[in-house]
């Protein structure tokens, strides 16, 4: 995910996968049917690059079991991709609604300014002056930029645009980001 200056200029304008941080592994699609006869499957990336699900290594189902899956086309952003073993309709169906993972070991670093959804998720949110605020407990995309949505420490949720001007600092490794967030964004108001 990239960090804008102001807005994004490739939204993906897909809502964010449920990530599995405990055990290290990202989600970046779900099956989502059949297609035709021969056990092709329809596929939901969750990836900048859906053509690119059979080129991720280590590719497991739910389970963890590990899946050779092959790309057979694109069509208006649904993947259409064949798994060895399942050769019919039937065998394609009854794996509707499971999600496709890959160890977060297996990815690699992403540039400068882009960052992982689940790398972000847990994160401690703090102000500009250090207060605590809360934590990164989701982070969202409806086709305008990307959004993180904070747990504040009250337990009241609020939304941040993931802009520079809005999050100034991604502190990874330090586990934590910095927001400067826009007036009235988090005052209590009437």
């Amino acid at each position: 995910m990239r960090r804008p200056k102001a807005k994004r200029t490739r939204p993906t304008n897909k809502p964010a996968p449920a990530p599995v941080p405990a055990t290290g592994r990202l989600c970046v699609g779900v099956i989502t049917g059949a297609s035709g006869l021969e056990g092709a499957l329809r596929v939901k990336a969750f990836t900048e690059d859906p053509d690119g699900l059979d080129r991720l290594d280590a590719l497991e189902d739910d389970d963890g079991r590990p899946l050779a899956l092959s790309v057979r086309a694109v069509r208006k952003g649904v993947v259409i991709a064949k798994i060895d073993g399942v050769t019919d309709r039937d065998a394609a169906e009854r794996l509707k609604g499971r999600r496709l993972y890959v160890p977060r070991a297996a990815l690699p670093e992403p540039p400068r300014d882009e960052f992982y959804h689940a790398d972000l998720i847990g994160l401690r949110v703090e102000r500009a002056d250090g207060a605590a605020l809360g934590t990164i407990t989701a982070v969202h995309n409806y086709g305008a930029g990307d959004l993180l949505d904070v747990t504040c420490e009250n337990g009241k949720s609020v939304v941040v645009p993931f802009t520079r001007d809005q999050v100034p600092v991604v502190d990874i490794a330090g586990g934590r980001v910095v927001v400067n967030p826009a007036p009235g964004l988090l005052d209590d108001g009437p």
